[in-house]
């Protein structure tokens, strides 16, 4: 079992403690791809130099320019338009930026097989695999998830050969910021009082 959330020392942070024997694995991966060497060596220069000072959007454009990205993809959830042309607009300034939505491709819910947010209209299917296929066709070095819907950001991910980072986690309830879930207690109460919703 793995219960890292639960636990009150966190001695791996401060100490090295190994407690599910995942060192020599990982230094055994990190030695066999170079690729996720370079990730990471990103990733962590952009913590260690800006943490706690760097909005995420900013932190995106330093882990990018860092790897050397010259073109970037964003795939954005129609409802979060507004977003992902402000993001474009920016990443524009130092990147080729390409954008596309999850209801690219057109294609019917009803053709699909899939269930319908309201049954008496046409309704597009989101198409996390379609916008995949299509920053991949353009050569994307870095997409970057703006709003996806829960499960469609995971399959984007699995279909995408660019590496994935999230920009906006959707929430349309919480104003996009699914964390107030776990701090505000009124929200809270929903999963304590018997996993009522």
């Amino acid at each position: 079992m793995a219960d890292c959330a639960g636990c009150d020392d966190k001695s791996c942070y401060g100490e090295g403690r190994d407690c599910y024997g995942l060192a020599d694995l990982t230094r055994k991966r990190f030695e066999a791809d170079p690729e996720l060497r370079r990730l990471h060596a990103a990733a962590t220069s952009v913590e260690g130099d800006f943490y706690g000072r760097y909005t995420r959007l900013e932190e995106v454009i330093v882990f990018a320019e860092r790897l050397g990205v010259k073109k970037i993809g964003i795939a954005f959830c129609i409802g979060l338009e507004e977003e992902a042309r402000e993001a474009q607009r920016i990443l524009s300034r130092r990147f080729e930026v390409h954008s596309v939505c999850c209801k690219a491709g057109g294609v019917s819910k009803d053709d699909m097989g899939l269930k319908k947010i309201r049954d008496d209209r046409y309704e597009a299917m989101c198409n996390p695999v379609g916008q995949a296929e299509l920053l991949n066709r353009l050569g994307c070095e870095l997409n970057v998830i703006c709003g996806l819907c829960v499960g469609h950001d995971a399959i984007f991910s699995r279909a995408s050969k660019a590496p994935v980072v999230t920009l906006i986690a959707k929430d349309r309830v919480l104003a996009h910021n699914p964390a107030a879930a776990l701090y505000c207690r009124y929200v809270r109460r929903r999963f304590e009082e018997g996993g009522k919703r």
